[in-house]
Formats: structure tokens, C-alpha cells, sequence
């Protein structure tokens, strides 16, 4: 798909400086740079989702499970 934007200037020039860098063609670097951008939005709404879900939930351990997972581990020197 071809689409064209408008940015400014100096993100624009810092962009082509990156793309050859990398030795990429622009287009697949700012394919890369929004693909990336959509993974950490949806990183976002998970996080935020969960968030949600702890503000309300008790998130605490229980006590007995606690202990049981703390003997399963065993002591370790430092």
C-alpha cells in the first residue's frame, strides 16, 4: 500500500539517516518504526487491562502457599 504523510523536517532527516544505517529502504523502515509502535500500543492496553483487573483484586499470596513455595527453594549461600 502507498500512502504518503507529512512530517517534520528534522524527524524526517534523522529517519533517512537511520534507514541507511541499517541499510534499509525507507519505506521498510518506517514500516519497522509503526510496527513497532503498534506492538508498545498493545503492550499498553495489556498492562493497563491488568491493571484494571489488580485495583480490585487481591493480589497477595497466601500465606501457606508461600511458605510452601519458600521451602521448595532452599537455602542458598552468598
Amino acid at each position: 500500500m502507498k500512502t504518503a504523510i507529512s512530517i517534520p523536517d528534522r524527524i524526517f532527516r534523522a529517519a533517512e539517516r537511520a534507514a541507511k544505517r541499517q541499510k534499509v529502504s525507507r519505506s521498510r523502515f518506517y514500516a519497522q518504526a509503526v510496527e513497532a509502535y503498534l506492538k508498545t500500543q498493545s503492550s499498553k492496553r495489556i498492562t493497563e487491562a491488568l491493571n484494571a483487573v489488580y485495583a480490585t483484586e487481591d493480589s497477595s499470596l497466601d500465606p501457606v502457599m508461600a511458605r510452601i513455595q519458600s521451602l521448595s527453594i532452599g537455602r542458598e549461600e552468598w
